[in-house]
């Protein structure tokens, strides 16, 4: 096999990926970490991490820079890159990107997510003009106005919280009747004097004039619409995978979400998933970084198995 031919290309600079990344790397793979955006996924829209061990609080986006510097310590490469498909041929794998075509014996998949639309009127015209789906990155340009927050999981929890740090209000908007975010969130969402939530109650309808001036609600038992005012509107309603590119490798679920054992492996022999975007995942940092570490001793065995078994058959 050629020179040019990696070890391991991991697909994904999130925190799965980048613990993958050190170790493959450290075990002298040779590795190859492809992001699209800029590395830690979605650490990059967390303003606050409390729960990752040793940090009893690290922002998202200085979490995600001390990961990325240790993926790179021992080796590993980067590119920045839109990967577009991957090909099974056997003892290679073809990973074609926006720009280029990589060679690998063996791939980690840990592309996260992305969030999930609304997909109702005025949402995609107002895009970036009062419509947002991160609060770290937008919140600042709120400052002194009143903001909704769509959604009851733990990033509309936190995330309104946080924009507390900028609106002079923020109504959550939630269509049940109580949050499945963790209690601990919750109760600390309540206690915030800026903070009013509405229960049983959905948007069906962003409007405005050049930019955001109001969202038409409808409260679910009731079936009242009614008009409510806001500057903007932040959306935290759940999570697509993004897997698009391996559809033709029957490794997904009709969702889209990758199926995988408990070793990370694919039904493709060399073939991994890890973090967020395997089906039935627990979608935390920590749980990411231990799929990382699972998918690359894997890995490991599986190229030098590989090695051996080329080496024999050319003797």
């Amino acid at each position: 096999m050629s020179e040019n031919i990696y070890d391991v290309i991991i697909i994904g600079a999130g925190p799965g990926g980048m613990t993958a990344a050190v170790y493959t790397s450290r075990a002298n793979l040779k590795t190859l970490l492809i992001e699209r955006g800029v590395p830690g996924g979605q650490l990059q829209n967390t303003e606050e991490i409390e729960n990752f061990p040793s940090y009893d609080h690290i922002a998202g986006p200085d979490l995600a820079q001390n990961m990325f510097v240790h993926a790179l310590k021992f080796g590993a490469e980067y590119e920045q890159a839109n990967v577009k498909e991957i090909v099974d041929e056997g003892d290679v794998k073809i990973v074609h990107s926006d720009s280029q075509t990589y060679k690998a014996r063996a791939v980690i998949i840990a592309t996260g997510t992305k969030y999930k639309k609304l997909g109702i009127p005025g949402e995609e015209e107002f895009s970036g003009r009062g419509v947002s789906w991160c609060a770290v990155c937008d919140g600042a340009f709120f400052r002194d106005k009143e903001l909704v927050v769509v959604g009851g999981g733990d990033s509309a929890v936190e995330e309104s919280v946080f924009l507390t740090k900028f609106a002079k209000k923020v109504t959550v908007l939630h269509r049940r009747d109580r949050f499945r975010a963790q209690p601990i969130l919750v109760d600390r969402m309540l206690k915030n004097e800026k903070i009013d939530v509405v229960y049983n109650t959905v948007v069906n309808e962003i409007v405005g004039e050049g930019k955001v001036n109001a969202v038409l609600v409808e409260n679910i038992k009731t079936s009242e619409v009614t008009t409510f005012p806001t500057d903007g509107v932040f959306e935290y309603i759940g999570m697509n995978p993004v897997s698009d590119f391996v559809r033709d490798l029957k490794i997904t679920d009709q969702e889209g979400w990758i199926i995988t054992d408990d070793r990370m492996k694919t039904a493709v022999a060399g073939i991994y998933a890890i973090g967020d975007i395997r089906k039935d995942a627990i979608r935390q940092v920590v749980t990411a970084t231990g799929d990382g570490c699972v998918a690359a001793i894997e890995v490991q065995h599986f190229v030098e198995n590989l090695k051996e078994q080329l080496a024999g058959s050319l003797s």
